[in-house]
């Protein structure tokens, strides 16, 4: 039985079910990936690998990165607390907890080919996705620097000259979700076509402002992308995509859980008890002082490809350009609004925001009369890429090959300026009979002016051969893979940093006692300081693949992979000459040092194998992984914005992953992905030589997770097809941060999520087909944490709540 002639039934996974009759057996279909930048079965690809086809994104409900987090073990995607347009991704326990532009993810994304560099961005709605892969590990030798945990691509449909094709898909559901997306493919001629794509889609976030200025959570995107296709001649091909997406948002808002026990440190500027709410579970309101404002980032970018074909191999042109352009509004205060009659700056109120701010200490930096204006953390980016790729056969077809070049630049800033409000309240003073007497009557206020400039630019060249031997069958393949990196960064850092107390007398500026001396009330200023790095790197692959069987191939790999180093933007000191930091800690380096790259080496075995007539498809393997220089990024004890970043040593990490696809009977298909990790920090060493491992650990590393799911097909008739998918998703406790003395407080416990759909697809109507799913998110309404932080003036706890039960509907039409 061919599967050319089975009829596609359902899919899951990237998995396919087909069915060649009903007194057949159906199969599974063979799945294409493209990880290895070649179009090849996922059962032929030696890596770690979790597919999504475009029916099991629509069945999953998945529209952007965002929405994988919890149904790919392993795989770890949290908001950036005060960006919900950022993530944090993490693959096997490796990602980066800070989103700043002078550092870069260690999980490479990447759209048709294109890296995209900054996290920024990375939650925006892609409009038209075919696929989406995971490649679990460190992939440095085709995809280069900056991929130690591992590397996502998302594939976007291309247009076609076969048929003019159109699809309309409207969703409405809960909190007044509205998505409309619109795609149309236009053949021009035989040669020429073109597809055009808009997406449009807002929802109610689910915490209400009790105070001024929106709702958190609520969103509006819009998206566009314009996609042109050229086959100049028949070996001869042009491609052209240009995409544009505007997003407006309000952040989530973190909620106390836990307040806050006084350690005397920079958190204890100011009271804030008085004025916070605390709560184990997750609310449905809280309250701002100050108007919440609107947050938005632009991205837009263009990319095109140019493959020529020959008889025995292909040469690919890759070039993109991208901007990008974020602001992005947060508001970290206790939850309580305004009371009858009191302003945002004066009494006990109590404020960790960037909007307006009057009073002694804006007068004090601004001149009489004038207040210290709204200001909007902004970040611009723009990145140019190419890359040439030569791939092709030689010998028969006895070795194939993919070697090529790479070229990389990029300029972006980060302006938090001019000088403005970040936190005020209060003065926290604890002294018998004046300690209430002295917080009525002086507040403390901090302000702030940042500017960050960064200009970078990385070149590689790479290789990677496989050769099948005239031996044991031509089961045997060997391959081998080696990258050549360079990379150069350059950093400025501007910033003012003053605290005023606000008294009866008038203003007082005690920025000193952010310092380590009175004397030294600078100590946290920096006048354009300026740095440079380089860095070089060569990595290598070897991986021996062997089939067992023409169904089961089992595989074996050392691979290597690297991660540039950086600078820290949020380093309070300006180098390792000014002594212990505001945690009262000697590091031995700040900003201008920056830190070094990151090494990492993995071990991996594994198996890939269909099985009962390739009913059952087992994808399985153990790795281990050694970690040199590794970056951890940890905020410093006590203070409420200050970080660290700096190489811990040593580390290692090994585990378990498999992916199980059964088709149980002609109509009902299983999966289940499963993960276990272990991760530690095994060497670390302080600037007076101790080894302190113990006081690291990895950040979201879960040591289990697993997806099962079931999709079954209710009936298969001439006017349609039924079918319900209902899956759990398991996260198990996870750190929510990198030190382990702050591990209680920021621990995430485990979490299950139930989701199902049920689906009606394949109706005729007017020449196309009609569908339509009815499906539910958190289907039993599981209060589960995203991500967690001590170090509020309010807190030694507060989290961010993923969100509740979300049901909709989905109807759309295809021609």
């Amino acid at each position: 039985m061919k599967l050319s002639k089975l009829k596609p039934l359902a899919v899951l996974g990237g998995f396919s079910l087909a069915v060649a009759s009903p007194m057949a057996l159906a199969q599974l279909e063979e799945v294409i990936v493209t990880a290895q930048k070649r179009a090849e079965s996922l059962q032929d690809t030696p890596i770690s690998l979790t597919a999504f086809g475009e029916d099991q994104l629509e069945t999953d409900g998945i529209n952007n990165l965002g929405d994988i987090g919890s149904k790919v073990p392993s795989l770890t995607i949290e908001p950036f607390p005060i960006n919900n347009a950022t993530l944090r991704i993490f693959i096997r326990g490796i990602g980066i907890s800070d989103a700043q532009i002078t550092q870069d993810p260690p999980v490479g994304i990447y759209v048709d080919g294109v890296y995209i560099a900054r996290s920024t961005g990375t939650a925006l709605d892609v409009a038209d996705l075919q696929r989406i892969e995971i490649l679990r590990g460190p992939q440095g030798t085709l995809y280069g620097r900056n991929t130690t945990g591992g590397a996502i691509n998302l594939i976007t449909k291309k247009p076609t000259t076969e048929a003019l094709e159109f699809k309309q898909k409207f969703t409405v559901g809960n909190r007044n979700l509205l998505t409309s997306k619109s795609t149309l493919n236009v053949p021009l001629n035989d040669r020429m076509a073109a597809k055009f794509a808009v997406m449009r889609t807002q929802q109610d976030g689910h915490i209400e402002n009790t105070g001024p200025g929106g709702d958190f959570g609520d969103r509006d995107v819009e998206g566009y992308r314009l996609d042109f296709r050229w086959d100049i001649t028949d070996s001869l091909a042009f491609d052209y995509a240009y995409d544009k997406s505007d997003f407006d948002y309000y952040n989530t808002q973190y909620q106390h859980v836990i307040p806050r026990s006084p350690s005397g440190s920079q958190a204890d500027l100011v009271s804030a008890q008085e004025r916070s709410v605390y709560s184990d579970t997750r609310q449905k309101s809280v309250g701002t002082v100050t108007p919440y404002e609107q947050s938005s980032t632009d991205i837009e970018g263009h990319a095109w490809t140019l493959t020529q074909d020959f008889d025995s191999f292909q040469i690919k042109y890759i070039g993109a350009y991208r901007e990008l352009n974020d602001k992005s509004y947060a508001d970290l205060g206790g939850g309580v609004p305004l009371a009858d009659g009191e302003t945002a700056d004066s009494g006990l109120t109590f404020r960790v925001d960037s909007n307006e701010y009057c009073g002694q200490a804006a007068e004090f930096v601004m001149g009489r009369g004038n207040c210290l204006p709204l200001t909007y953390p902004k970040i611009s980016q723009e990145q140019t890429s190419h890359e040439l790729q030569i791939s092709g056969d030689l010998f028969e077809s006895r070795i194939n090959y993919i070697v090529g070049a790479y070229y990389f630049t990029e300029e972006a800033q980060e302006d938090n300026g001019p000088m403005h409000h970040q936190l005020s309240g209060p003065i926290n003073i604890d002294i018998p009979l004046l300690g209430d007497i002295l917080k009525s009557s002086i507040r403390a206020v901090n302000m702030l002016e940042q500017v960050y400039d960064i200009e970078n630019d990385a070149k590689a060249f790479f290789g990677q051969f496989t050769w099948t031997p005239p031996i044991l069958e031509d089961r045997l393949q060997l391959t081998f893979g080696a990258r050549r990196s360079e990379d150069t960064r350059y950093t400025k850092k501007f910033q003012r940093d003053q605290t005023i107390a606000e008294t009866p007398l008038g203003p007082i500026d005690v920025s000193f006692a952010q310092c380590n001396s009175i004397l030294d009330g600078d100590c946290r200023n920096f006048d354009n300081i300026e740095a440079k790095q380089e860095f070089t790197n060569d990595s290598f692959s070897f991986v021996a693949e062997y089939d067992l069987t023409d169904s089961t191939n089992i595989y074996a790999k050392r691979v290597e992979a690297y991660k540039s180093g950086g600078f820290n933007t949020r380093d309070p000191q300006q180098d390792g000459s000014q002594g212990p930091a505001t945690d009262g800690v000697d590091y031995g380096f700040g900003y201008a040092d920056g830190f070094d790259a990151e090494y990492v080496t993995s071990y991996e075995l594994g198996v890939k194998s269909e099985l009962m007539d390739r009913r059952l498809r087992v994808n399985a393997n153990v790795f281990y992984s050694e970690y040199e220089d590794m970056q951890l990024n940890f905020i410093l004890t006590g203070t409420v914005a200050d970080t660290k970043v700096t190489n811990a040593g040593e580390a290692e990490m090994y585990g378990l992953e498999t992916d199980i696809t059964f088709m149980a009977t002609e109509r009902l298909l299983m999966m289940l992905n499963y993960a276990y990790l272990h991760s530690e920090v095994t060497k670390a060493t302080d600037v007076s030589g101790n080894d302190v491992a113990d006081q690291f650990v990895f950040f979201s590393a879960p040591e289990h997770s697993f997806t099962l799911s079931a999709d079954y097909t209710l009936f298969v008739a001439d006017w349609g097809r039924g079918s319900v998918n209902l899956s759990v998703n398991y996260m198990d406790e996870r750190n929510g941060g990198s030190r382990a003395e702050n591990v209680k407080n920021t621990q995430l416990r485990q979490y299950e999520l139930v989701n199902a759909r049920f689906s009606l697809a394949d109706v005729p109507l007017a020449g196309g087909r009609l569908g339509a799913g009815l499906w539910a998110k958190n289907l039993l309404d599981e209060e589960y944490e995203l991500t967690a932080v001590d170090n509020l003036p309010s807190a030694d706890r507060s989290v961010i709540w993923g969100e509740p039960r979300t049901y909709g509907i989905d109807v759309f039409y295809e021609y």
